[in-house]
């Protein structure tokens, strides 16, 4: 039973008030282990125990919960190491007096790097029980059936060697299988070689077990062997195979017996608390091996005993798993007593769900807790799961409450100095200086901790990052970060310590630290885009923080736009500064903010955001040009193409990097109001920064000139590809997928494959939208849901403010109608497609449709063609005629 809070205990005169020791040590956690075991093997060892079972109460089980980083796995390896034997143990833990049982630990990681599955899991399990040399045939009957089912070609030792389990656990494994299945065939009579007929051997058995021959009388006494051997052999039955070593272990001689000790460390990685697939087979096989004890380490309290989970898992509720249930926290107290005693303990940090179970259980009056759910919710928050942090609250709580208050929520918006203290009070001088630095970092690396610190030699580095509060992700980009509560609370509170740094100690190290991230960048790959976006991350909220200039922010910025991938830069504004952008670095935040969000907001509200931004004044020329030219765009986008010209023209006056871009940008209005042949000459003059060949076929495809048209957009995705800008790339082929689609050119589905490839790589919303109206075009005509496909595809892009891309949608769907003869949806779409356009802004359009539909023309637009109207309203119809002609046997009839 856990101990009383003393120093909470001493804080008040309220005799009435409960409280309950949270966290214990290591010995504790031995002694913890040792006495649920000894209970284990009294109840194992009692006659009327039956390892076949199903449903009694489960109580084989103990778990280890903390943050990670905490020891969980050392634990767990310490824990595995004593079992063996004496000679591993702490001197400080008591030596167990289990009499002559003898116990075999397994111990299996569950970490994704060991990529863990059911099938290593089930296997690790067998191979460490071949150590006691006794045949297992029931299991390895099942096992070497689902093997060769699952694996054919591949033989379990093969596998074994190759993965290593062999050499972990000893190479018996294979030759005792083997000897089962020639013992089994032997009694069966069956004749000739049984190595690879496990089939034959198998399908005797479940008749002589069926037929209940005394041939058979051993394994007959297990009584699900037939009904397991018939079943599928897959992934689920290979869950219920725990069963036959249970039943196996239970028949050897008491003289031989062992209990095994099965360790499952870092079961938080096999899944989480919405997907428990992974954890519901490795239940499974706890509830089947009642005989083996089981010591599972993790991030959270295991939930088994919680009834709600019924139907994710197959056995939950505190009738099942009495040792499970969490114990004195009024939500899960159950009206009627719970035998056995507690199975798990916290070990450390907590999460979220924990913390609020630890408050809950701090204090409490009449069993019930003391410190409310919204206090319990900010106290949990701010925690980030270290229970330091809980005590403190803990504290703070009390004396607000001997001061004769009552603690509201907002007294826990806190931090607390104390914590810098404890967590500087065994670093050394230098160790102390590399953390202050560190904290700087959401994370960093050796080299980049090393170097905002200011140091020539990594040592200090070396020893902190061997600290508890310093966490390890192998696989990020920089592998080291603090834990988030002792970041902040390093940077944030009032730090009273002896060496604590002023503010220019801060400002000095700000700097080193945003040097550092600008080093790594521009000495990093221009194609690393992982960097790009860590180091403008990192240094975008550097240089906020503390008011620096930009440096090589600028030039990061324009790599980061220039691919057009706009990956979130998690650099939201507080509520607070809304508005304000009071430094550089807090505009180039909204800039880029504004850009990566535009591909999935309203332009209207793109327009707004970098409205706002120009108008602060506080970016340098080049960026504020970058603001201009997007919300040009935009405002291009909405068919605001004044306001649009006028920005562009400002650009490309300015004479800076993104002038040909707007010059690109007056080619398209041009296009755009229907004056092609203007569109056409300033294309002659864009060279690639102008992106020529995409202007070239934005003209020749509206024209009805498809082979141009498709020609120019693949010379712009080869040019593209050739200069390394997938964005660019991504929108040609988009657009090439979109031309070659109103025609029957059979390679199509290939563009149209192409288009989606390139697109995966790239976060562009426009471009994504025109190959799924190409893909619409390809099928224009049939009877396949084209309609109601396009219906759908509207209302995706109704709310983008995409004006121009609607109305290709509806130019798409006129298309479609035009093939089919359809007269009045073609009109209908006809009227849509007035009410997107107007004169000056694709009104063309409109001319378009009557071209397919074949219909007189009574208002054309202003549009000025390359060619005489006439052709190309030829080249558009004879699309229309050549598409009927490819479907056969002619025009569907009927609804759409």
């Amino acid at each position: 039973m856990a101990g009383r809070d003393l120093r909470a205990l001493f804080s008040t005169n309220d005799r009435t008030l409960g409280t309950e020791e949270a966290f214990t040590d290591r010995q504790a956690q031995w002694e913890f282990v040792v006495a649920a075991l000894t209970e284990h093997l009294r109840h194992v060892s009692n006659p009327a125990f039956d390892p076949e079972d199903l449903e009694a109460a489960r109580d084989n089980v103990v778990v280890f919960h903390g943050i990670g980083g905490i020891g969980k796995s050392t634990l767990s390896r310490k824990l595995e190491a004593s079992l063996v034997g004496p000679a591993q143990r702490p001197a400080q833990w008591g030596a167990p007096v289990w009499g002559r049982a003898r116990i075999l630990p397994v111990r299996i990681d569950l970490a994704r790097s060991a990529s863990p599955d059911l099938e290593k899991v089930v296997l690790s399990v067998r191979l460490a029980l071949a150590a006691i040399g006794q045949p297992l045939p029931a299991f390895d009957l099942a096992l070497r059936r689902y093997w060769e089912h699952q694996h054919p070609g591949d033989p379990l030792e093969d596998y074994l060697n190759r993965g290593g389990l062999a050499a972990w656990f000893g190479k018996a494994l294979p030759q005792q299988m083997q000897s089962a299945l020639a013992d089994v065939a032997q009694a069966l009579l069956l004749p000739g070689t049984v190595g690879s007929a496990i089939g034959q051997v198998t399908g005797a058995l479940i008749g002589a077990l069926r037929e209940r021959r005394r041939s058979v009388r051993a394994l007959a006494g297990c009584a699900r062997l037939a009904d397991l051997l018939e079943s599928e052999p897959n992934l689920d039955s290979l869950s219920y195979y725990p069963h036959l070593l249970a039943w196996e272990l239970a028949r050897i001689p008491v003289a031989k017996r062992v209990t095994p000790v099965i360790m499952l460390d870092a079961f938080e990685e096999i899944g989480d608390r919405t997907h428990r697939d992974f954890e519901r087979l490795l239940q499974r096989m706890v509830w089947l091996m009642p005989n083996v004890f089981f010591v599972i380490t993790g991030r959270s309290r295991l939930q088994w005993a919680d009834e709600a989970l019924q139907g994710q898992l197959d056995f939950t509720g505190p009738a099942a798993w009495p040792g499970l249930v969490a114990r004195d926290i009024p939500q899960v107290r159950t009206p009627f007593p719970v035998p056995g005693r507690e199975r798990q303990m916290l070990i450390g940090d907590f999460s979220f769900e924990d913390c609020d179970d630890y408050l809950a259980r701090r204090l409490s009056v009449d069993g019930q807790p003391l410190i409310s759910g919204p206090i319990r919710a900010v106290i949990g928050q701010r925690s980030h799961g270290l229970p330091l942090y809980l005590d403190l609250s803990v504290m703070r709580f009390l004396e607000l409450r001997r001061g004769g208050r009552t603690p509201q929520p907002t007294d826990f918006d806190h931090d607390f100095p104390a914590l810098i203290a404890r967590t500087l009070s065994d670093l050394t001088a230098p160790e102390r200086h590399v953390l202050r630095s560190a904290s700087l970092f959401s994370s960093f690396d050796i080299a980049l901790a090393t170097r905002a610190a200011g140091l020539s030699q990594q040592a200090s580095v070396l020893r902190l990052i061997e600290r508890p509060f310093v966490r390890e992700n192998p696989f990020g980009l920089w592998p080291f970060h603090l834990h988030a509560l002792i970041r902040a609370t390093i940077r944030g509170a009032d730090d009273q310590t002896d060496d604590r740094w002023s503010p220019a100690d801060w400002q000095q190290a700000a700097i080193r630290a945003f040097t550092a991230l600008g080093e790594q960048w521009s000495g990093g790959s221009d194609r690393d885009r992982l960097l790009l976006v860590g180091c403008l991350r990192q240094g975008l909220a550097i240089a906020r923080d503390y008011r620096l200039d930009l440096g090589w922010l600028t030039e990061a910025a324009w790599t980061y736009v220039g691919d057009s991938v706009w990956e979130p830069l998690d650099l939201t504004t507080g509520p607070e500064e809304e508005g304000a952008r009071a430094t550089a670095a807090d505009a180039l935040v909204e800039l880029l903010s504004a850009l990566a969000r535009r591909q999935h907001e309203n332009r209207a509200r793109t327009v707004q955001r970098l409205v706002a931004v120009a108008d602060t004044g506080l970016l340098p020329a080049e960026l504020s040009d970058m603001a201009v030219y997007y919300r040009a765009k935009a405002q291009r986008d909405l068919g605001h193409t004044e306001e649009s010209r006028q920005g562009m023209q400002q650009v490309a006056d300015g004479g800076g990097r993104l002038a040909p871009n707007a010059r690109r940008g007056l080619a398209h209005l041009s296009r755009l109001a229907g004056d092609f042949p203007t569109a056409l000459e300033a294309a002659e003059h864009l060279g690639w920064a102008g992106r020529h060949h995409r202007v070239v076929g934005d003209v020749r495809w509206v024209e009805g000139d498809m082979p141009l048209a498709a020609q120019a957009f693949g010379a712009a995705r080869a040019e593209a590809e050739e200069h390394g800008k997938n964005g660019e790339a991504a929108m040609s082929q988009a657009m090439r997928a979109f031309t070659l689609a109103f025609t029957t050119d059979p390679t199509i589905d290939d563009e149209i494959d192409l288009g989606e490839h390139l697109l995966a790589q790239v976060d562009l919303r426009a471009a994504a939208l025109d190959v799924r109206i190409a893909a619409l075009l390809r099928d224009a005509g049939a009877d396949t849901g084209v309609e109601d496909r396009a219906q759908v595809l509207a209302a995706d892009m109704s709310t983008s403010g995409l004006r121009f891309v609607q109305a290709k949608l509806e130019l798409a769907r006129a298309f479609h109608h035009a093939i089919r003869d359809d007269r009045a949806d073609v009109a209908s779409r006809i009227s849509r497609l007035r009410e997107l356009t107007r004169e000056g802004y694709y009104a063309y359009y409109v001319d378009i449709a009557h071209f397919m539909a074949d219909l007189p023309l009574d208002n054309p637009s202003r549009a000025r063609w390359l060619d005489e109207q006439q052709t190309v309203r030829q080249r558009w119809r004879s699309m229309v005629i050549d598409r009927r002609a490819h479907l056969t046997p002619g025009p569907a009839a009927g609804a759409p």
